[in-house]
């Protein structure tokens, strides 16, 4: 007799009953799939972008929290702690108080402030402790013993898992012929939970994850059989920083999951900066990742029905001017120019006149005279420009340099 596969952790069946206890569109509602012409032409295939940055809360984890706090309260739990970078702390904060229940959330100190805000407006208290994401879970597991309490993981939890899963399910009914679906992997319970429906609804649906590159612990776990965990993390993509995934998880991804890929924070930007300029849709760094792995050339999705999931839009403005600085930059948009020059009356004036000649604009100028390499009466002119992309960079570097200037762009050579 052949070997029954060993059943998992979570099944379709507790995705189909975490459905029926989400149908009440105020606390989750059915979010859009929009297809992008413009990345199709990118890709040389379809792209239907799943919107889910679009929905309460801004994300996808109001899902998984109201499927277990509705549960939990049911059985008489009437508080609730969690922890979480933004996202899942939202989604605990309004699923609890949907419920009638409290909650108490602990969120890195360096948390994105419009997801703290955010948070204690749909009815939390929050907690600002811990360097990062591990740290943080650790201190609101300590708040946990010894109380009444329930935890609420914002991955390793069947229940949270299942609720996830009721995305991949909509996925599914949205686009019935998708040949690959691409989804953000942190801790993994939202892979788990849309891999379990996928495949379960079309099993020859390729199902490819993506992780940051600074977060990157799936292909380590896989080889070695069991989660690996980060002793740091460094990504703009802090919904998927966690650091880590669960054996829970784990096994799930091992038996639903076709390929992991990588992405790096520049191509991360890049994503966000085209949805803003092609798709109008502006989603913080994990959703963006999906983009950015159907761009890289680790994927080839050449001639098919491809569906990012553009899992948060909680994006915080801060951090959005940080990542438009450094798309632009990666674009040629923004020069970072230093020009050796004799530092004497006229010769900025000349520089200047050149950059408007090509009508371009300088944000702004300072002098270096202090530098081991000058010549006395020599200096540094570094001059920051704005351009409109690569060839207009190229042609100010160019007349720059036929005036007699040596030049370099040190914000990225051309």
């Amino acid at each position: 007799m052949t070997a029954q596969p060993e059943e998992l952790p979570v099944t379709y069946a507790d995705i189909e009953r975490a459905r029926e206890r989400l149908d009440d569109d105020t606390v989750v509602k059915e979010t859009p799939v929009d297809r992008s012409s413009s990345l199709d032409e990118l890709v040389g295939g379809e792209v239907h972008l799943k919107m889910e940055h679009l929905q309460w809360t801004g994300s996808f984890k109001t899902r998984g929290a109201y499927n277990k706090i509705s549960q939990d309260v049911a059985a008489g739990v009437d508080e609730f702690v969690a922890a979480s970078a933004g996202n899942h702390a939202q989604g605990v904060a309004l699923a609890a108080t949907k419920c009638g229940a409290e909650s108490t959330v602990y969120m890195p100190e360096t948390a994105p402030q419009t997801k703290v805000d955010a948070t204690r407006g749909y009815g939390a208290t929050v907690e600002l402790v811990g360097r990062d994401f591990q740290e943080t879970m650790a201190h609101a597991q300590a708040a946990v013993e010894d109380t009444d309490a329930e935890f609420v993981h914002a991955y390793d939890d069947t229940d949270i898992i299942a609720g996830q899963g009721t995305l991949g399910t909509e996925m599914y009914h949205d686009c019935p012929d998708v040949d690959t679906v691409v989804v953000p992997i942190g801790g993994g319970g939202l892979m788990s939970g849309v891999s379990t429906a996928i495949k379960h609804l079309s099993p020859e649906t390729r199902v490819v994850g993506v992780q940051a590159t600074g977060a990157e612990t799936v292909h380590e776990s896989l080889d070695k059989g069991m989660p690996v965990t980060l002793d740091e993390v460094d990504t703009i993509a802090d919904g998927i920083a966690t650091g880590g995934i669960s054996e829970t998880t784990l096994r799930i991804m091992e038996r639903n999951v076709d390929d992991v890929v990588t992405v790096s924070d520049t191509e991360i930007a890049r994503a966000i900066l085209l949805l803003m300029e092609r798709a109008k849709q502006v989603v913080e760094g994990a959703a963006a990742a999906s983009v950015a792995a159907v761009l890289s050339d680790d994927l080839e999705v050449t001639g098919e029905t491809v569906m990012p999931l553009l899992c948060g839009g909680n994006l915080d403005m801060t951090q959005l001017r940080t990542v438009l600085i450094h798309a632009m930059t990666d674009r040629q948009q923004i020069l970072r120019l230093r020009i050796r020059i004799d530092d004497q009356p006229g010769v900025m004036a000349e520089i200047s006149g050149i950059i408007a000649d090509l009508d371009a604009n300088i944000h702004d100028v300072r002098h270096d005279r202090s530098v081991d390499d000058l010549d006395v009466g020599e200096a540094y002119l570094v001059i920051t420009v704005e351009t409109s992309g690569a060839e207009h960079a190229s042609s100010i570097v160019r007349e720059i340099r036929e005036a007699g200037y040596p030049v370099e762009n040190i914000a990225k050579t051309i």
